[in-house]
């Protein structure tokens, strides 16, 4: 895949996770947004790395999603647990 796609497949797979996570975030659309791009590229990164399973160069293939999703839902988890909510401390 094209860095491009990885781009793309964040982006769905951020939408994807603030979906199953919903709630309010500290950045908002736009930080969920990074937090689904970084979180596509780390989950890719962590299963050919850790689960011997090599990126595949096809877009449509489940393991890529579910890795890209896993990542953008471990990055949006740490993110609140760092930053919290930062709208209610006005």
């Amino acid at each position: 895949m094209s860095i491009i796609s990885w781009i793309i497949l964040g982006l769905l797979a951020g939408a994807i996770a603030k979906f199953l996570l919903p709630g309010r975030d500290p950045g908002g659309i736009v930080g969920t947004t990074l937090i689904g791009i970084v979180g596509a590229f780390l989950g890719g990164w962590l299963s050919s790395q850790f689960l011997d399973r090599p990126i595949s160069t096809d877009f449509y293939d489940t393991a890529t999603w579910v890795a890209a999703i896993a990542g953008s839902l471990v990055l949006l988890i740490a993110y609140r647990l760092l930053f919290g909510n930062s709208r209610d401390r006005r």
